[in-house]
C-alpha cells in the first residue's frame, strides 16, 4: 500500500498515467486487431468449386534478368485456365526478345509491347492499366517482374479466396531470406506491415495491399475509373487503389504460404530507405478513418517508449516501469511469433523487440522527410 501511495503522490503521476494509457491502447491494438491475423484459422470449404480463369499481370521495364529467372515459374503454375500478360514498358534491354521467345514456348503468355515512352507520369500505373485492359479474364492477379511464386499453386491459392461477394484478395509478398542483418530488418518490417493491413482487413477495415501479390476483379478496376483519382502520384498503384475501393464486405485475405510471392530485398540501407520513403508518402492520402487508426497506433507506440525512457531518467520506481514494459513485451512477442508462424517467416523472432524500436524511429524520420519528397520513378 505504501508503494502505491508513493506512486499516487509522485510529482510525475501525470506521466505515469500517460504511460499506462499508451500501454492500454497498444494492448487493444495487439489483442483486438493484430491477433486476428496471428490466430487466423479459416474454416475449410466443404466442396471445392472449379476456379475462375485468371489473368496474371506483370509490368516490366528493363527486367530481362529477373524475367529470365522468374517468369517461367509463373508460366508453369498448376492451374487449369490462366494467362500471363506481361507489359513491356519501352525497355531498352533484351526484355522484348526474351518475351517473344517465351511466347513461342508458352501459348498462354500474352505480350503487350509499349514501344515508346508514353507514360507522361512516373510510376507503373499507365503500363498496369494497359495490362489490365488487355486481360482476357475478369479476375486479375498482380505480381512484379522481380517476384517469384512460392510454388506451383500460387494462382490456385489466391483464386480460392474469392467467394461470391469477394472483389479483392490481399496476398503476402515477403522477401527471400538472405545473410545479413539488413535482410532480417526488412523482413520484419514487411511482416509487421502485413500484420496491420491483413488484421485490419479481417476487422472490416481494409486499407492497402501490396502490388507484388494482389488480386481483384477487372470490372471493379474499370467501374471506379482505374487510377484516375491519383494518377499523377508515382506510387500507390496498390495501396491507394485498395484504399479507395476496398470495404469489409468485398475484401478477403490469403495468408497461406502457398499463396506467397517472394522478392529479393534491397542490399543497402540507402536503397531500402528510398523504397520506404516512397511508400510512406502515400499514407497521407488514405481515408481519414484509416489515417486515424494507423496514426493512433504509431503515436501511442512512440509515446510508450518516450515516456518509459523519460520516467527512467526521472528515477521513477523501476519495478513499476519494468512491469509495464514486460506486459507489452510479452504481448508483442506472442503476436509476433504467431504472425511469423501464420506467414511462414523465420529467423528473426528474438531480435523483433530491437527491430521494432529501430523501425519506429526510421518510419518517423522517413515519414517526416516524405512530406518534402519529389516524384520518383518505378
Amino acid at each position: 500500500m505504501a508503494w502505491l501511495q508513493s506512486i499516487i503522490s509522485s510529482e510525475w503521476l501525470p506521466l505515469i498515467v500517460a504511460l499506462v494509457v499508451a500501454l492500454l491502447i497498444q494492448l487493444i491494438y495487439y489483442w483486438f486487431i493484430f491477433s486476428r491475423l496471428a490466430f487466423y484459422n479459416e474454416s475449410k470449404r466443404g466442396v471445392k468449386e472449379p476456379g475462375e480463369p485468371v489473368s496474371v499481370i506483370i509490368c516490366a521495364k528493363n527486367e530481362y534478368h529477373n524475367l529470365v529467372r522468374f517468369l517461367p515459374i509463373v508460366l508453369s503454375q498448376n492451374y487449369p485456365e490462366f494467362e500471363v500478360v506481361v507489359v513491356n514498358d519501352a525497355s531498352d534491354d533484351d526484355t522484348y526478345y526474351l518475351l517473344r521467345e517465351l511466347a513461342d514456348k508458352y501459348p498462354h503468355l500474352k505480350l503487350v509491347n509499349i514501344t515508346q515512352n508514353l507514360n507522361f507520369f512516373t510510376g507503373k500505373k499507365f503500363p498496369l492499366s494497359i495490362g489490365i485492359k488487355s486481360a482476357k479474364y475478369e479476375l486479375v492477379l498482380l505480381a512484379d517482374a522481380d517476384c517469384y511464386p512460392s510454388g506451383p499453386d500460387w494462382i490456385e491459392s489466391m483464386q480460392s479466396a474469392f467467394t461470391g461477394k469477394t472483389e479483392i484478395v490481399l496476398g503476402y509478398g515477403p522477401y527471400a531470406p538472405q545473410p545479413g542483418i539488413l535482410n532480417k530488418i526488412i523482413r520484419f518490417d514487411t511482416l509487421m506491415v502485413a500484420v496491420q493491413y491483413m488484421s485490419l482487413a479481417l476487422a472490416g477495415m481494409p486499407y492497402m495491399g501490396v502490388g507484388r501479390n494482389l488480386a481483384y476483379r477487372k470490372s471493379l478496376f474499370f467501374n471506379i475509373g482505374g487510377f484516375v483519382k491519383h494518377y499523377k502520384i508515382s506510387s500507390g498503384d496498390d495501396d491507394l487503389f485498395i484504399n479507395q475501393v476496398a470495404r469489409g464486405s468485398n475484401t478477403r485475405i490469403q495468408p497461406l504460404a502457398a499463396a506467397h510471392t517472394y522478392s529479393k530485398s534491397k542490399q543497402t540501407f540507402g536503397a531500402w530507405f528510398r523504397q520506404k520513403k516512397r511508400h510512406l508518402t502515400t499514407g497521407r492520402l488514405y481515408r481519414p478513418a484509416h489515417k486515424f487508426v494507423l496514426g493512433l497506433y504509431s503515436f501511442t507506440q512512440m509515446a510508450f517508449f518516450a515516456l518509459l525512457v523519460a520516467l527512467l531518467v526521472l528515477r521513477v520506481d523501476w519495478m513499476l516501469l519494468a512491469g509495464i514494459f514486460t506486459v507489452r513485451l510479452i504481448t508483442q512477442m506472442i503476436i509476433v511469433k504467431r504472425s511469423m508462424i501464420r506467414l511462414n517467416e523465420k529467423h528473426f523472432f528474438l531480435l523483433s523487440p530491437l527491430f521494432e524500436i529501430m523501425l519506429m524511429m526510421i518510419n518517423f524520420i522517413l515519414g517526416f522527410a516524405g512530406m518534402f519528397s519529389r516524384k520518383t520513378q518505378w
